[in-house]
């Protein structure tokens, strides 16, 4: 069934530290999200075994930790994150950061914490 969706039809959820999120598509092979970051917040450095990642900038600028090496990536900019590269998303500015991230299959149950203790920044 086609149907539109919204951040007011899509299933929202919150994470991190004041972060919100929409599920616009949830099935086993695709995810695509909508999520917002206040400022100054960032999540816990990760990584996917079978999910591939695309993150797209709506607003904002977005910090990337990927394997050690640290990316800027500013409004209608996008980054792919290959499964089992270790990463995070931080919106370490004053304004709000929103962004579309894709997961193809989906990420949510793929997901595993690193240790930050052993993450070197390059």
């Amino acid at each position: 069934m086609t149907k539109i969706i919204d951040i007011k039809s899509g299933e929202h959820y919150l994470w991190g530290d004041g972060c919100d999120g929409w599920h616009f598509v949830k099935s086993d092979n695709l995810s695509v999200i909508k999520e917002t970051m206040p400022a100054l917040t960032k999540e816990k450095l990760h990584y996917h075994e079978k999910a591939q990642q695309f993150f797209y900038i709506l607003e904002g600028e977005a910090t990337f930790d990927i394997d050690g090496k640290t990316y800027i990536v500013e409004k209608d900019k996008g980054i792919f994150i290959k499964p089992g590269e270790k990463h995070r998303i931080a919106n370490n500015k004053e304004s709000n950061l929103t962004f579309l991230v894709v997961s193809q299959p989906k990420s949510h149950g793929d997901r595993i914490n690193v240790d930050e203790d052993n993450f070197e920044r390059k």
